[in-house]
């Protein structure tokens, strides 16, 4: 890496460590201090250590989102703040304004229908930007102008030192503002632009998730371009010193001197946000929940241990994500493994060995593992290979149709029939197949096999015609039906696996504290009961015989008694139990007949959820899952459709991936509870629902899967596709077409199948 003469390079200074989610905003608040914002909900405001002038102490958390908080801004102390204000916005759509003075929200700004992306102040008023296209203008708490600045949703809002408004959107375009008038359009970018700074004097820096970094003139015109992130770049920033600094996806926060980049700082994470501080040093948001500030000044470097310290963590997080062969290198077995003989001969099998993966063959004849070779990883080493949608492949090809159509993208391997490449294709971009001649000859001409023979004894599998010729038409192109890979969803899921030992293990260990509470002595398992629950688990634990096993009456009024009396804290084991129950046929009809007299569920779930104890939340979710699976149950849980959902309704930004996984459960077995049972309202209640998972952030690859099934099944097979439509599902599919978990990915392309027939 070429290095400049006069650049120093920046080293760890101090870290602020005190959220326990991924940091994703920065607010420099002039020298007072620094604000961060988060994914667990909170804001802190670090002031200056007094003690230690190179490091930051925690000095304040607001506390008033109920998601996620991105975007940030500070207002210097005024009349009205003497010691400054800070405005947020979050997942929850609101905008909040806090005086730092006291900590306290002074101003809740109500308006926007989604995720508020951009806060920007312009004079003494707040503009505010969102996944709902719009921009907003308040003054105080007022929204006096609202106007949808792009057809797709707005990432980013600044005001530039002249007073116009510029913004980047989804739409892969910049656009400036004289007013709510569009005064110009910058075009260029080939994905999302996501984020964007001022560069003094010279213009915008805008960062996008075409992995690159632009500088332009007022003008429009690209004055530079900044590339060598390898994934979407998330934040940008300038120094009037001439320095950029960007943060991206790819786990670096990289600074760029003239458009080259002159350092790169690796990260435990991807890199959400970056930012100058005015004397030139350099804060980070990272999503291991941790800001750090970065220096070159020589006095505030951080001392030797923490830098050791952070080298090692880096070495780590490294070879924790290192993959070998497409596997996870932390995950391959051991050399133990191979101790186990094999089934066949030349089974192979990949066990790690310091920090390579070292592949073994069985050698059946000589009953022994033979030693292969190391395994290397496909894109570090020989021949780069491009991914899409987060699957590698030798080539993806730009392909551009003409017809002022999109450039599209064609992902081909040399080992794939280029003629079932092009079929595939041709159908999943919904192109007739007149056109797989044309495409074949492309796939073939780009990836370099010229001396191909065309197949002429080509049988078609659509129409049984022998291979197509450019220019006549197709017989049955147009009436091919676009296949699904996950949608419609059929049946219920439900929640089948308990550690029934350490259920009986929880309620005895909870028995014994009341043991030593005088005044719960009457909540006391007596011996006889004790067994009885342990009956009552060998049943369960016996699947085999479900269809003959009974539980007797006083098996389930002993539960229903503990549901009943025992500790909020301590419910959750016997929840479990219930679980399982509600699964068992004879279980199930004993509870239905309690629950159709005294509506016993309702009255637990009401319970349970009154005390925000995450084990309480997941086991009672997990339990209503399962009413889905017996009919009977149906109807209860169509009527009782809204207090489940306002009872549970923090579950979907819940921390705990467990309860966020139940949570898109319940969602999927209501779509398909209530698009067989034609209920319109409730379909777009559940709707609404998924849509919100699916749009958080939420961490957890099968919560967010769940719900884009019920949002797709909902569209294909119910009646509110119109509604999806409305709240922009088309983004929703694109970003999960390009997730890296693949069944993420082919959800997100069964919707855009469905957008597109629409």
């Amino acid at each position: 890496m070429a290095m400049d003469i006069d650049f120093s390079e920046y080293r760890l200074r101090c870290q602020l460590r005190g959220h326990d989610d991924d940091v994703r905003g920065i607010c420099v608040c002039d020298n007072i201090g620094i604000a961060t914002s988060s994914r667990d909900r909170t804001i802190r405001f670090w002031s200056l250590d007094q003690t230690n002038n190179s490091a930051y102490t925690s000095s304040k958390i607001l506390l008033g989102h109920t998601s996620f908080v991105g975007p940030l801004a500070w207002v210097s102390p005024n009349e009205q703040f003497s010691e400054g204000a800070l405005i947020s916005g979050g997942m929850d759509t609101l905008v909040l304004v806090w005086d730092l003075a006291t900590g306290e929200k002074v101003q809740t700004l109500k308006g926007h229908k989604m995720q508020v992306t951009g806060i920007t102040l312009d004079g003494s008023d707040i503009v505010s930007s969102s996944v709902d296209c719009t921009l907003r203008r308040w003054k105080g708490e007022h929204q006096i102008e609202v106007w949808e600045a792009h057809k797709a949703p707005i990432q980013a809002v600044r005001t530039l030192p002249s007073g116009e408004l510029i913004t980047g959107s989804s739409d892969t375009t910049i656009k400036l503002w004289k007013g709510s008038k569009c005064a110009h359009t910058f075009a260029g970018h080939t994905d999302t632009v996501r984020g964007l700074a001022i560069m003094p004097g010279l213009g915008i820096l805008s960062a996008s998730h075409d992995g690159s970094i632009r500088l332009w003139a007022l003008t429009g015109q690209v004055l530079m371009e900044m590339v060598g992130h390898t994934s979407i770049v998330y934040s940008v920033d300038a120094h009037k010193s001439g320095l950029v600094i960007s943060g991206s996806e790819d786990g670096s926060a990289k600074i760029w001197k003239d458009g080259v980049c002159v350092q790169s700082i690796e990260h435990p994470g991807c890199v959400w946000d970056v930012k100058f501080l005015e004397n030139g040093d350099i804060v980070t948001a990272c999503s291991d929940g941790v800001a750090r500030v970065w220096t070159v000044h020589q006095d505030k470097i951080a001392d030797t241990a923490e830098l050791e310290a952070y080298t090692s963590l880096i070495s780590q997080h490294k070879l924790s994500s290192k993959r070998v062969g497409g596997l996870k290198l932390e995950e391959l077995p051991g050399l133990e493994a191979l101790q186990v003989p094999g089934t066949k001969d030349g089974q192979t099998m990949v066990v790690r060995e310091g920090d390579n993966g070292v592949a073994y063959a069985w050698n059946m004849k000589e009953q022994m593992w033979d030693k292969i070779g190391e395994v290397v990883d496909g894109p570090d080493s020989g021949m780069k290979r491009s991914v899409l949608n987060g699957v590698q492949y030798d080539y993806v090809f730009d392909v551009d149709i003409g017809d002022g159509e999109p450039i599209r993208k064609l992902p081909y391997n040399r080992s794939d029939n280029a003629y079932d490449t092009a079929d595939k294709w041709l159908l999943e971009e919904n192109l007739p197949l007149s056109y797989r001649q044309q495409v074949v000859e492309f796939i073939l001409q780009n990836s370099g096999q010229k001396d191909f023979i065309l197949d002429s004894s080509f049988r078609d599998p659509y129409t049984g015609s022998s291979a197509y010729v450019p220019g006549q038409p197709s017989k049955s192109a147009t009436s091919t039906k676009p296949t699904f890979k996950h949608i419609p969803k059929k049946g219920m899921l439900v929640f089948d696996a308990a550690q029934f030992d350490g259920i009986l293990k929880k309620i005895t260990e909870f028995n014994n504290a009341l043991r030593t509470d005088p005044d719960q002595q009457s909540l006391l398992l007596s011996e006889a009961e004790m067994l009885r629950l342990n009956a009552i688990a060998k049943i369960l634990k016996d699947t085999s015989h479900y269809h003959t096993s009974r539980f007797s009456d006083e098996d389930i009024s002993l539960l229903l008694k503990l549901l009943k009396s025992w500790p909020v804290s301590m419910m959750f084991p016997v929840i479990d139990v219930l679980r399982m129950v509600i699964l068992h046929p004879d279980g199930s009809a004993v509870l239905k007949h309690a629950n159709d007299e005294n509506d016993i569920f309702m009255e637990l779930i009401q319970k349970v959820t009154s005390s925000a104890l995450a084990p309480n939340f997941l086991t009672s979710i997990r339990a209503v899952v399962n009413l889905f699976k017996n009919s009977g149950y149906h109807l209860w849980l169509q009527n009782r459709r809204v207090q489940i959902f306002d009872a549970f309704a923090s579950c979907y930004s819940s921390t705990n991936k467990n309860v966020q996984v139940s949570y898109s459960t319940l969602v999927l077995n209501y779509a398909v509870l209530l698009i067989e049972k034609k209920d319109e309202e409730g379909q777009a209640h559940v709707l609404s629902a998924a849509l919100e998972i699916a749009e958080g952030e939420s961490l957890e690859v099968d919560a967010k899967f769940r719900a884009l099934v019920a949002i797709g099944s909902l569209m294909l097979e119910g009646l509110v596709k119109k509604i999806a439509l409305d709240f922009d599902v088309g983004s929703i599919a694109k970003v999960a077409k390009a997730s890296k978990d693949s069944k993420v990915a082919e959800i997100g392309a069964d919707i855009e199948t469905l957008i597109q027939q629409t």
